[in-house]
């Protein structure tokens, strides 16, 4: 207990399945942030049923539909399961089934993978329920199918091919989350259909926007929580306003990860409803930047790999002087997450990676090259399972040992903030009038 008696008080972080411990002297500690509390829905079924029954934007579902229609059913793949979609999909599918007169073999459900790949069965069960799931057809959509349905070319020339079983439906219904995105502003909403269900050149067309035309950098037009005047965002929200018939159902997470509000409805007002929401949730006012951050990205699944990860550092970052330390809990199990993750290494020691990236840009691509900005912005040294040598490239230190971690932090007579789930924060500074 000595250190107790020296002011020191243990922090708390999750990661992976487990936590970690930190002792921090806690007159150095600025503050402990957490998203503003706003409570969890009581009745998931009754929230909903709320949501389909006072829309934005669109009549009621059951007004909106026709007995008899051929939906097909968007939603979110295992890298958004925390959004817990597997206890909506259930009352959405009796409500269809119930309210609207569409019988259960008339719903089609399409995994909105994007570029990843489908998983299978068990996963597709996990999903939507096993009771869904055996009344239900569940398909992945795969982005480089033959039969992608071309829809038009957007103002920014992409060209958008989505998954033939939503083009051929009487109805698209997109059941999606709502939270900050390093690139489009917000996730949610219009990115289940632009990425969710579309084709690959689709999607490398759009994502492509997140590059400076002029040079290997960020494009300076997108970035976490900016909509406008954001390319990606607008082309987004063009390729979705091109399917016919679309109704959105937005889920909007407390900062505890637990679904709070339902917004349903007209695919952009619905969506920039909740878009507020999570603003309100997820901003949190402080006095000042710190010279240091000690966060978590929440424990698994969100610190599954450095790909979904790092969607710490771009939420917390707000809150850290220019050259601070960032000390990132982030187990990474799956390491990079994508194969191709640490494979944009080789092209990052050899000079090739904007040439690669321009002609090929795949997200993977993006987030590894965000990464070595941030590694180069920011003094961030991560708790993870990820080799060193892995990541001393890209600019990043990487410790399996939370003390050779701390004396390697130089943490003294440092303001610090502490985020134990960095995954629901995101600090800013009032600017002063």
């Amino acid at each position: 207990d000595s250190w107790r008696r020296m002011g020191m008080k243990e922090y708390r972080f999750r990661y992976g399945d487990g936590e970690v411990v930190i002792p921090l002297d806690e007159g150095q500690v600025l503050g402990e942030l957490h998203g503003n509390h706003v409570p969890a829905a009581a009745s998931i079924p009754d929230t909903l049923r709320a949501a389909l029954e006072n829309p934005i934007g669109l009549p009621p579902l059951r007004q909106w539909t026709k007995p008899g229609e051929r939906v097909a059913l968007v939603i979110s793949d295992m890298s958004r399961f925390w959004m817990r979609q597997d206890k909506v999909i259930p009352p959405l599918v009796d409500y269809l089934r119930d309210e609207c007169g569409i019988p259960e073999d008339h719903v089609t459900i399409i995994v909105a993978n994007g570029t990843h790949d489908g998983g299978d069965e068990k996963e597709l069960r996990t999903l939507v329920t096993d009771g869904v799931y055996d009344r239900v057809r569940v398909v992945n959509h795969d982005c480089l199918a033959k039969d992608l349905v071309y829809l038009g070319t957007t103002a920014h020339d992409t060209p958008v091919w989505i998954n033939a079983e939503a083009a051929h439906a009487d109805r698209v219904i997109c059941l999606g989350a709502c939270t900050h995105h390093v690139m489009a502003g917000f996730g949610g909403g219009r990115k289940s259909i632009l990425p969710g269900i579309s084709g690959m050149e689709t999607i490398c067309h759009n994502h492509a926007y997140s590059l400076d035309p002029a040079c290997l950098m960020s494009n300076p037009r997108i970035g976490n929580g900016k909509v406008k005047d954001n390319p990606l965002n607008d082309d987004m929200c063009e390729a979705a306003a091109m399917v016919p018939q679309l109704y959105m159902v937005n889920l909007v997470m407390n900062a505890e990860m637990q679904l709070a509000e339902i917004y349903a409805g007209h695919y952009l007002t619905s969506w920039q409803k909740a878009c507020e929401a999570v603003d309100r949730i997820y901003r949190v006012e402080v006095p000042e930047k710190a010279d240091a951050i000690i966060a978590s990205c929440g424990g698994f699944p969100k610190d599954m790999s450095l790909y979904q990860g790092t969607k710490t550092i771009d939420n917390v970052e707000t809150g850290l002087k220019p050259g601070g330390t960032l000390i990132l809990l982030i187990e990474a199990r799956d390491g990079g997450g994508p194969a191709e993750y640490f494979g944009w290494i080789d092209d990052l020691l050899g000079g090739t990676m904007e040439k690669r990236l321009r002609e090929h840009f795949t997200v993977p691509g993006y987030i590894f090259l965000l990464n070595c900005e941030q590694a180069h912005r920011y003094n961030i040294l991560m708790l993870t399972s990820v080799p060193q040598e892995t990541v001393a490239p890209m600019g990043l230190k990487a410790f399996s040992d939370v003390d050779e971690l701390m004396k390697a932090a130089h943490l003294e007579g440092k303001s610090l903030y502490v985020i134990p789930n960095g995954s629901t924060v995101v600090p800013y500074v009032k600017e002063k009038k």
